[in-house]
């Protein structure tokens, strides 16, 4: 399953299609939460989206999405949106993550874009925005560094 990360035909092949929906079927936290995606209809890139589930609340006095469900979400948004806008297939590693949460996220729908403000020849930035009902209200916003590797598997 996860090593199919490590098949650059694969990788290749599903990055060409944007089949991000076989990326996420294949790690399991992603179906836990509730993570899905779809074509970004003002853009060229994805819109991620995170279902509301009831595991996923934090503060059940609002109630309201736990921070460590935002965070991983907006991860795998700027870890997978990063891995379609490369210019060759490539498996990023994060190096440096940081997150501004800016309200309450709700037991609502959210959603995340991304951008890829630099990508050199082994270091990328990506930049993600969280929100909910309106774009310009964000809940969180963060800021990803990765490192860029090839295909080959860690190990090899």
């Amino acid at each position: 399953m996860v090593d199919d990360f490590h098949d650059a035909a694969w990788l290749e092949k599903t990055r060409a299609e944007g089949d991000v929906a076989a990326w996420l079927e294949r790690v399991p936290y992603t179906r836990f939460i509730g993570v899905s995606a779809s074509p970004d209809t003002e853009g060229d890139g994805m819109v991620f989206h995170l279902e509301p589930r009831p595991h996923n609340i934090g503060n059940i006095l609002l109630p309201a999405v736990h921070g460590g469900v935002v965070a991983a979400f907006m991860e795998t948004a700027g870890t997978l949106d990063l891995m379609l806008a490369t210019r060759t297939p490539r498996l990023p590693r994060i190096v440096d993550f940081s997150i501004d949460y800016l309200r309450a996220a709700r037991v609502i729908p959210t959603h995340a874009r991304c951008s890829l403000l630099r990508e050199g020849r082994r270091m990328a930035n990506v930049q993600v925005k969280a929100w909910q009902e309106r774009e310009d209200e964000p809940v969180a916003t963060a800021r990803l560094h990765f490192v860029l590797s090839t295909t080959e598997h860690p190990d090899a």
